[in-house]
């Protein structure tokens, strides 16, 4: 044996174990199954020519639903404060929930987060190499990477993978040189700067919130306020959405985690109506009442002037 390993015969192919081979073959499997651990862009494709076209053939043949249902609730927001970011944490695979504790806010530095809208795993994976291009920018260049080269980044791979199953929805929001700013991405290749944002199931529950209450001169409890509440009604309607509503706010000085309530807690703040009358209610008609609250008389007040100004 050390004869045949000093003359170089053990590594002849027919002086070599079956055993060996076997091995090398499955080595060789495993290193192509998980290139992307060295190369994250480089993810193993349908196994045919041309699978943006062909994969939605070979699907309909073979009667597999690749659409899958997902719901979700993510809403982002830009006021004089900031910008703010809020999430259900509900994951589901059609009727079943899967965590009532899925992080759908990544940080992915001190001045920037993402956002998860659609599968998870595309999400999350390509969240993480988003952060890990995040840290290798500072690195380099000794100084952070924008929002807008973050979505841009977003935007490529999306435009990439279009056509093969990639199910994604993310909204990237972030403070840096240009000031806040608010991007929403989607597995469609599509990249839009915009005030108001809200991506998932649940979204034109949460819109319709903020539609009445959005102002950009808004204080920043104000702002909290409106986030949770647009969140909290999106859960109370739509199955898919719920369990705890994680709140983030982002100035100049990087972001904060504000809060991360259950949806039981904000029902008792914002829908806690009484099942009987008390005596008190009906004797103060004028009494605000449990469903309404601060934000929403001020707003109805300020329509009023409004319309008193424009009759005039």
């Amino acid at each position: 044996m050390a004869l045949e390993a000093i003359c170089g015969m053990n590594r002849m192919p027919f002086m070599r174990r079956f055993d060996d081979l076997q091995s090398e073959w499955q080595q060789q499997q495993l290193r192509e199954a998980t290139s992307n651990f060295e190369n994250p862009y480089a993810i193993m494709a349908p196994p045919f020519e041309r699978p943006a076209e062909n994969l939605p053939k070979i699907l309909a043949h073979c009667g597999v639903r690749m659409e899958f249902d997902h719901g979700t609730t993510t809403l982002g927001f830009k006021y004089q404060g900031g910008v703010i970011l809020c999430a259900d944490s509900r994951a589901t695979s059609g009727q079943y929930i899967g965590s009532q504790t899925m992080k759908k806010i990544v940080e992915l530095n001190d001045y920037m987060l993402g956002t998860l809208a659609g599968g998870a795993a595309d999400c999350v994976y390509w969240d993480r190499v988003l952060a890990k291009e995040c840290r290798l920018h500072k690195l380099r260049y000794r100084k952070r990477m924008t929002v807008d080269t973050a979505a841009r980044i977003i935007c490529n791979i999306s435009t990439e993978y279009k056509g093969m199953g990639l199910v994604m929805g993310m909204m990237l929001a972030g403070f840096d040189d240009e000031g806040p700013k608010l991007i929403y991405v989607d597995s469609e290749g599509m990249r839009s700067h915009g005030q108001v944002f809200s991506v998932g199931s649940g979204s034109p529950y949460a819109l319709g919130v903020l539609d009445t209450g959005y102002r950009h001169d808004l204080s920043d409890q104000d702002a909290y306020d409106l986030a949770r509440r647009a969140i909290y009604h999106a859960t109370s309607k739509d199955a898919y959405s719920g369990g705890i509503v994680r709140l983030y706010h982002i100035n100049s000085e990087g972001w904060r985690n504000i809060s991360n309530t259950d949806c039981a807690e904000l029902h008792d703040s914002y829908c806690g109506c009484p099942l009987q009358k008390n005596k008190d209610s009906q004797d103060r008609p004028d009494k605000e009442m449990p469903c309404s609250s601060g934000w929403t008389k001020k707003k109805l007040t300020e329509d009023n002037v409004q319309t008193k100004l424009a009759a005039v």
